[in-house]
């Protein structure tokens, strides 16, 4: 199985177990290398010390004196774990965080007030310079591999593209002068590590802005770099502006593999091997463009956050058992600010410190009952079953799932299919004793003398206070947002939906798609102020490509009548027709049900939406610690 994906490959003398690459995506890389990758790189190594971070300008230079030790460890770490040792060698240019002024193709001051000077040849030579000096330090910190980061809107990429290159002298204007400065940085790096050093390169195949490179150009000079690489890896857009970086880093809206086309014809183009990178999840999907001869790797980011295992379950035939990625970018502090940084499906992200790599055996078993079968009930039964307690998950439905089985059947939501199943399999593997179509009353609960009671009983539907919609919903015309879903087939041409939050956001799209003129009504001043700032942007592209998808911010509804929604709008009030009528304001948790469950068992706790309604990545930590600590 997957026999593609699993053939070595020899990259310039550097032996590669298998085809997939760990792509600098965290700090954690003992876990991507014991997981099965067969090259982890491992982070990023700024080029020039106050010059060229992205995050500060204090980062250290990873080779200088007292840098040394830590970074030799990475590549004990990773070479620990059973893979090859790559680094990322990084310079943000114009975008970098500075303490007096950056470097860039042209000289100008940023919007945060710090000067970009424009690179003259004195400064270039100091940039090369430091260049060879990092490539250096890799080789001799014993990295296996470089990898070249010449995409996304960093200073290699800055020259390269029109964008940003406005040059008027031999750097810039046409193309054979805008490579001018990247080729001298990779003839420097070959130059400094040898010819038997195999160095990668990551290029934006198109930075999805007006006024950006194009692939006929990228294309060009993935040619002319050839002589100094041994390998290139395809991305797209730019990290630093959100309406590329949503191509960068892709959200479920997305296609998967979103970059293959692109890299095929780069593969067609050259004789270096050529991977891939952007929204790869599925083994099988790997494995094929590996063996159409599409591309030669597949570099696995979010996918191994969510699961660093992945390559390990696929190569196993346990591909059924890898946790699924939901592309939802909780990960990427970009898109969350640094508010919420997580995983959606991997509790132990970004939590290393509390969640332990392995699940550790409890010391006695108890009986642990929990109510509720959505995402935090049903990872709250699995892992207390891991640990080898005797658990009851009681849930009133027919199935297990929660609002994930409502999701499952939107549009873009493969990542979720994926992972109802997944967690369906985890509680079915686990020997949890699952009792549907059972309600959880105080006597039921009581009856099964628990040792440790979870609540996860999830949360309603909010019923908004506007006049005529109480009485209305259920009629077949007003609805909330779960029927909606459920009976999508059957809506009306005119959809009016209360509510322009994520979930009411992608219900519009969901419905524009269909083909239904859809009017999103929203209070606040901006559509799905609830998401992280990569899907907002997301739907605000996918909402420009639909027309028949009316926006109404800052408005209130007033009244809803049979067919007729009266809204209160910045230019005053309008009367919406519709056939089908969606409510989409929230939701509110069980409070009185949960209350009522407390005092049952000692040792009692509630999780989930019942106490706050919040989110999958939420639930699932929540249900996760519950289960380590029943």
């Amino acid at each position: 199985m997957y026999d593609s994906l699993f053939q070595p490959i020899d990259i310039n003398g550097m032996m590669l177990k298998n085809r997939i690459v760990a792509a600098p995506t965290s700090d954690f890389f003992e876990e991507k290398a014991k997981g099965g990758a067969a090259l982890v790189i491992a982070g990023h190594a700024i080029v020039e010390p106050g010059r060229s971070s992205f995050a500060s300008g204090d980062e250290p230079w990873l080779f200088s004196k007292y840098e040394r030790e830590a970074t030799v460890q990475r590549v004990r770490t990773i070479h620990a774990g059973g893979a090859r040792a790559s680094i990322e060698i990084f310079h943000g240019g114009l975008h970098a965080r500075v303490k007096d002024f950056a470097k860039g193709p042209c000289s100008y001051v940023r919007e945060d007030g710090v000067e970009v000077r424009g690179m003259d040849e004195a400064m270039m030579e100091e940039t090369l310079d430091w260049y060879e000096k990092t490539a250096k330090g890799a080789q001799r910190a014993g990295f296996d591999a470089i990898f070249l980061h010449f995409g996304h809107g960093w200073l290699p990429a800055q020259f390269l593209s029109p964008l940003y290159n406005h040059r008027t002298d031999e750097y810039g204007g046409c193309l054979e002068n805008r490579m001018r400065f990247p080729l001298r940085i990779l003839e420097r790096v070959r130059k400094a590590v040898g010819p038997r050093y195999p160095v990668d390169m990551r290029v934006s195949a198109t930075e999805w802005v007006e006024g950006g490179i194009q692939f006929a150009d990228v294309l060009e000079f993935v040619k002319a770099a050839e002589p100094y690489v041994n390998a290139v890896q395809v991305s797209c857009g730019i990290d630093i502006n959100k309406i590329a970086n949503v191509h960068t880093v892709t959200t479920n809206l997305e296609p998967e593999m979103v970059n293959l086309d692109f890299a095929r014809q780069v593969k067609q183009a050259v004789s270096i091997p050529v991977g891939v990178v952007g929204g790869i999840e599925d083994p099988a999907a790997a494995d094929a463009a590996i063996q159409r001869g599409d591309v030669d790797l597949i570099a696995l980011g979010r996918a191994l956050i969510a699961d660093p295992q992945w390559p390990r379950k696929a190569a196993e035939g346990r591909a059924k058992d890898i946790t699924p990625c939901l592309r939802c970018s909780n990960c990427y502090h970009i898109s969350s600010e640094h508010w919420n940084v997580g995983c959606s499906v991997n509790p132990r992200f970004h939590n290393e410190d509390i969640v332990p790599a392995k699940l550790p055996a409890a010391d006695e078993s108890r009986r642990v009952v929990v109510v509720g079968g959505g995402p935090a009930g049903m990872r709250a039964a699995a892992t207390a079953a891991l640990r080898g307690h005797q658990v009851t998950l009681v849930e009133k439905s027919d199935a297990l799932g929660g609002y994930l089985r409502v999701i499952a059947l939107e549009h873009h939501k493969e990542g979720v299919v994926r992972l109802l199943a997944h967690l369906r399999r985890l509680v079915e593997q686990s020997g949890v004793d699952v009792r549907l179509n059972t309600e959880a009353t105080p006597e039921l609960v009581r009856s099964l003398d628990p040792d440790s009671l979870c609540i996860a009983l999830g949360s309603v539907e909010r019923i908004p206070p506007v006049a005529g919609i109480a009485e209305r919903m259920g009629n077949g015309h007003v609805m909330f947002g779960t029927e909606a879903i459920e009976s999508a087939a059957t809506a009306g041409q005119r959809v009016v939906i209360l509510g322009g939050g994520s979930i009411g956001c992608e219900t519009a799209l969901e419905f524009a798609e269909m083909g239904h003129d859809v009017t999103v009504v929203e209070m606040a001043p901006q559509l799905a102020a609830n998401a992280n700032s990569l899907l907002r942007e997301a739907l605000r592209q996918h909402f420009e490509q639909h027309p028949n998808i009316k926006v109404l911010t800052s408005s209130a509804c007033r009244q809803v009548a049979d067919g007729v929604a009266t809204v209160a709008t910045p230019a005053g009030e309008v009367e919406l027709p519709y056939d089908t009528f969606v409510v989409s304001t929230g939701l509110a948790p069980r409070a009185d049900a949960t209350r009522g469950l407390y005092g049952i068992c000692r040792d009692t706790c509630s999780i989930g939406d019942c106490v706050r309604p919040s989110s999958i990545m939420n639930a699932i930590f929540e249900g996760h610690a519950f289960g380590l600590r029943a």
